[in-house]
């Protein structure tokens, strides 16, 4: 049941609730978070040089890994930073800023192996085409 103020308070009680609300944190995400939006940018990019090259099979599992890691960190990284700022009222704490430097370098490691994977696809096929 949700509260007067039609605040849903309580647990997801069907399938399609829970996705509506999953759909909000997504666009939350996106619309809020500038990082958020070079990794789509850079996703996007990627899904588009992936059909140009012509990867295979393999390397699209590879590269939609990295996409997954990279959204699913940053992703972290923003309830990471919600609670922290939550639970120390917007004020400075040194667990704090611990707190979000490790989920912004978990961010910073995961797109350093996106990067790692694009290079690892794409370069091949680049070089190739330039006649190397």
């Amino acid at each position: 049941m949700a509260s007067r103020d039609n605040h849903q308070t309580e647990k997801n009680h069907h399938l399609i609730q829970a996705v509506r609300h999953a759909l909000d944190g997504i666009v939350d995400v996106i619309s809020q978070e500038r990082n958020m939006r070079y990794h789509l940018f850079a996703a996007t990019v990627v899904v588009i040089c992936g059909f140009l090259l012509r990867v295979d099979r393999l390397e699209w599992l590879w590269l939609l890994l990295a996409i997954l890691v990279v959204f699913s960190a940053e992703f972290l990284n923003t309830v990471t930073e919600a609670v922290t700022d939550l639970l120390g009222e917007h004020h400075y704490d040194i667990n704090v800023k611990k707190a979000k430097d490790v989920a912004a370098g978990g961010v910073l490691i995961t797109a350093i192996f996106a990067v790692l994977v694009g290079l690892i696809i794409f370069l091949p096929k680049i070089m190739k085409l330039l006649g190397y």
